[in-house]
């Protein structure tokens, strides 16, 4: 899957601005941006749900508009932030909406089916969980059930829009090691910058709808691209080979250096807001 110079416009809006990118097999690619930067639209070109003002998205190097629709619902699973229905349905009914793209009109489901429902409850760890209310979920447990339904798709490309929104850092945690882990190349926004520096191969900066950076967590999560972008001051250091990003309060000094017309950390008390990756031990 790739997007070649993909532009989106809205209400004469550019959202999407020139966004070129090639997904590596297997890989987990972070978007990464602050809100409005166009994450959940390039999502959505991505899987074929909005059509690109210019540009293309591609799928085995062909146009998705040559691929065909059931061809690419069946090869692309999408996460959104938040599911929700009115319907009573058991969590195995929510995981097997995920065979709907292989079934075609009015036959009944294939055995495979049924098979492939099971192994995604396995493998998100909700075997237990088959026959409890949808509604009777935690928010982390609704968020690993539509994990659990893009998995029963049997998909080769996974779609993620903010997965770990609302979720305490347990569930956080929980869920991207839950992704990370998956046999299928993934696209996942998020805010978190020490979770994408934790769980993502590559990440994808962007701003204004344009893309600012690419490369390794540790070549682009750099304390300059964190201020131009994110308009905040860091101080980013690498532990076991992941950048660990600590956010500065305004008017905070670097480590080992006092601000211009502030009081020293001891006189102040708490200097700066710490958000170590190994502090934070967020479906």
């Amino acid at each position: 899957m790739g997007a070649e110079r993909v532009t989106r416009r809205t209400g004469g809006r550019l959202v999407v601005d020139g966004v070129g990118l090639t997904l590596r097999p297997g890989e987990t690619l972070g978007l990464l941006g602050p809100n409005g930067a166009g994450k959940s639209t390039l999502l959505r070109l991505l899987a074929g749900v909005l059509a690109p003002t210019s540009g293309v998205v591609t799928l085995d190097g062909r146009p998705l508009a040559e691929v065909g629709r059931r061809t690419v619902a069946r090869r692309v699973a999408t996460v959104e932030q938040h599911a929700h229905t009115q319907t009573e349905l058991t969590v195995r009914d929510v995981v097997a909406l995920g065979r709907i793209p292989h079934r075609r009109a009015w036959s009944p489901a294939p055995a495979s089916g049924g098979a492939a429902v099971e192994a995604a409850l396995a493998r998100t760890g909700l075997a237990d969980r088959a026959s409890q209310s949808w509604h009777t979920l935690s928010g982390g447990e609704r968020q690993r059930t539509q994990i659990a339904r893009a998995l029963a798709q049997e998909p080769r490309e996974l779609l993620l829009d903010e997965p770990t929104n609302h979720l305490d850092i347990q569930h956080q945690l929980e869920l991207l090691e839950l992704v990370a882990g998956l046999p299928v190349t993934t696209v996942v926004a998020l805010h978190d910058l020490n979770l994408a520096a934790m769980y993502c191969d590559r990440v994808l900066v962007l701003r204004d709808g344009a893309v600012v950076a690419e490369g390794t967590p540790a070549a682009v999560l750099t304390s300059r691209l964190i201020e131009d972008v994110y308009g905040v001051a860091a101080e980013v250091s690498l532990a076991h080979g992941h950048p660990v990003i600590r956010f500065l309060r305004p008017g905070t000094a670097p480590s080992g250096t006092t601000a211009p017309g502030s009081w020293p950390e001891k006189a102040c008390g708490r200097a700066q807001l710490d958000t170590p990756v190994h502090d934070r031990t967020e479906i």
